[in-house]
This record gives C-alpha cells, structure tokens and sequence, in this order.
C-alpha cells in the first residue's frame, strides 16, 4: 500500500515584511517544516530583502527535504522588489496543470 503524501500547508504573508516581521516570518516557516508549503504573497504591499532572504532560505531547506515550496500568488510589489533584488522565484511559482 503506498503511503499518502500529505497536501501542502499554506502560509499567507502579511502585508509588509520588514526587518520586524523576518523573525515571525522564519517563525512561521520553521512551524511548517516536513510538510509541502504553498506561499500566498498576493497581499504583500511592500517586502524587504531581509524577508526575501528568510523565503530563498526556506526554499533551499525544503528542497534539501525534497518537499515542495510553491508561491501560489505573488503582488506586483513582490515580484517588482524580487526582480529589482535580483532574485528570480520564476522556478517556485506553482505550475497550472
């Protein structure tokens, strides 16, 4: 009998990430580790290269646990500052099947 993959958690990120919010984000993060987790950054306003970094960093751990890592939804102020940062999540952008 083959084992059920669970489905991914979600994680809605709050309106902006600043410097404050990067611990809550890692926070965050670290309570959905094991599992898949799907990012809703559709709300985000403004983002700060600190809480980018907390999220490429969580990338790289769920993939070393071969897990997925999926933005669902992204702003235009989040893909505009990701760009802007040199940071492409093209890769982690959840494909329509």
């Amino acid at each position: 009998m083959a084992a059920k993959k669970a489905a991914p958690k979600k994680l809605s990120l709050a309106p902006v990430l600043d410097l404050n919010e990067a611990q809550a984000l890692h926070g965050k993060l670290m309570g959905l580790r094991g599992s898949g987790v799907v990012i809703d950054a559709s709300a985000v306003e403004r983002v700060g290269t600190l809480c980018v970094q907390v999220l490429m960093a969580g990338a790289k751990s769920w993939e070393a646990d071969s897990q997925a890592f999926t933005f669902s939804k992204v702003s235009d102020a989040f893909a505009k500052t990701t760009q802007l940062i040199g940071v492409n999540i093209d890769h982690l952008m959840a494909k329509e099947i």
